[in-house]
C-alpha cells in the first residue's frame, strides 16, 4: 500500500481527499499510510522535509501530516510562515519535549498537532477537523466568505458588487483572516504574515483599522476584535 516519491498518486475516487504525510519513522509511516488509507484517504509519503517540500510544490493535496522532529526543516518553515493562505492544513506530529517551540506558531484553523507516540483515532478526528474547518469557499481562482470575494489571480478585493481597493498589505491581512475565518488571529501571527516579522502593536492596529472602513464601511461588520487574544473574521448569520 506504501508509495515511492516517484510515482504519481492515484486519481481521486468521488470525494476521497488527498494527505501528504511527511515522517521518517518506519512505525509511524506504516501506521498512517495503512490506516488513512482504510479510512477512505489517498496518502502520499515523504521521507524527508526536503521530499515533502518536493511533493507541495507538485501536488495539491487536502491536508499534511508533518512530522516536526525532522531535521533541516529551515524551508517549510519559512514556506509556513509566508504562505499559509496558499497551502493545506497541516497537522504535526511532535513530542511534548518539542511543544513548547511549536505551539505558540499555531494557526488556529488551518494547524493541529498529536503528541508522540501517536493514537491513530487521535490522528483521524483531528485530521477531519482540520478539513471541516477550511471555511472560505473557492470558486475559480476566488476566495469567497458570504460577499466578501478575493481573487488571488489579480490581488483584488470585492465585497458584493463594491470594490475595496486595498493595498498589498490590507489584502495580505484579509487573506489571512478569510483563511482562518472564525478563528481568533494573534497580533503576532497577523504580523508574521503580513510583514514577514514581529512589528508593534500600533502597526497591527493601524493596518486593522485601514481595513474595517474599507471592508465594513456600510455594511454589517466582517471584522471583529477579542480584546487580549486578536481579530477574527466572520459573521453570525454564515
Amino acid at each position: 500500500m506504501h508509495r515511492n516519491l516517484g510515482e504519481e498518486p492515484s486519481p481521486s475516487c468521488g470525494d476521497r481527499k488527498h494527505v501528504l504525510v511527511v515522517t521518517a519513522d518506519p512505525g509511524i509511516t506504516e501506521l498512517l499510510d495503512t490506516t488513512l488509507e482504510l479510512a477512505g484517504y489517498q496518502v502520499l509519503m515523504a521521507g524527508t522535509a526536503t521530499e515533502g517540500m518536493m511533493r507541495l510544490t507538485q501536488h495539491r493535496f487536502d491536508v499534511v501530516v508533518w512530522d516536526a522532529t525532522l531535521p533541516d526543516q529551515e524551508e517549510f518553515a519559512r514556506g509556513r510562515r509566508m504562505a499559509a493562505a496558499d497551502r493545506p492544513p497541516l497537522l504535526f506530529l511532535t513530542t511534548c519535549d518539542s511543544l513548547h517551540s511549536l505551539a505558540p506558531e499555531l494557526s488556529p484553523g488551518t494547524e493541529d498537532y498529536v503528541i508522540k507516540p501517536v493514537r491513530i483515532a487521535e490522528v483521524l478526528a483531528r485530521v477531519h477537523v482540520l478539513l471541516r474547518g477550511r471555511t472560505p469557499e473557492r470558486h475559480e481562482g476566488k476566495a469567497c466568505y458570504g460577499e466578501l470575494v478575493l481573487d488571488d489571480a489579480t490581488c483584488r478585493a470585492r465585497r458584493g458588487p463594491r470594490p475595496l481597493g486595498l493595498t498589498p498589505a490590507e489584502y495580505r491581512l484579509l487573506r489571512h483572516l478569510l483563511a482562518n475565518a472564525e478563528h481568533v488571529l494573534s497580533k503576532e501571527q497577523i504580523s508574521r504574515h503580513v510583514w514577514g516579522e514581529f512589528r508593534a502593536d500600533h502597526a497591527i492596529e493601524k493596518l486593522v483599522s485601514r481595513l474595517r472602513n474599507k471592508v465594513d464601511r456600510e455594511e454589517s461588520a466582517l471584522i471583529h476584535t477579542r480584546r487580549g487574544f486578536g481579530y477574527w473574521l466572520g459573521c453570525p448569520g454564515l
